[in-house]
């Protein structure tokens, strides 16, 4: 007859030998830097997204746009900067900056909504964040602005300007 100590053995080596399960509950799901996760448009200047990291978002939103109107400024080679830039080097009549063949009613529709899209950010987003201190916006906030910037310039880009 075997002894509790061979009997407990005997236990203890079929427990051992049983499948193992997997612990209750489900592992953790990889962390995504929100930064990464809304596909910033990877030419903004590094610093947009130190300051981003560090917390200070109304200066990177800020940063953002003042690359997006060096950009226009490059292409359009007019001098002006903000909303009178955009309104100008994307004038319907006479574009410095064309968005497409302008030969066509839908084109001509395009050029124009742009170039109110791209004033608008100026005036709507840019503006207030360079002149007034007291705006704080939160992550989610600079992110829909850099992922508005980095849309624009992606329009730029897919109308030939690199």
């Amino acid at each position: 007859m075997p002894s509790s100590l061979e009997k407990f053995e005997a236990i203890a080596r079929a427990l051992a030998r049983l499948p193992q399960q997997e612990p209750a509950t489900a592992p953790a799901a990889p962390s995504v830097d929100p930064f990464d996760s809304r596909n910033i448009h990877p030419h903004l200047p590094a610093k947009v997204r130190t300051l981003f990291d560090d917390g200070h978002y109304p200066e990177a939103t800020s940063l953002a746009f003042k690359h997006l109107d060096k950009k226009v400024q490059k292409h359009s080679g007019l001098s002006q900067s903000g909303h009178s830039l955009m309104m100008a080097a994307f004038d319907g009549a006479t574009p410095k900056v064309k968005l497409n063949a302008l030969g066509t009613t839908s084109e001509k529709d395009e050029q124009q909504g742009y170039r109110f899209i791209f004033a608008g950010g100026m005036q709507g987003i840019r503006n207030p964040r360079a002149h007034e201190p007291a705006i704080m916006d939160d992550p989610d906030i600079c992110l829909d602005h850099l992922s508005f910037v980095s849309l624009l310039l992606r329009r730029l880009e897919q109308a030939g300007y690199k």
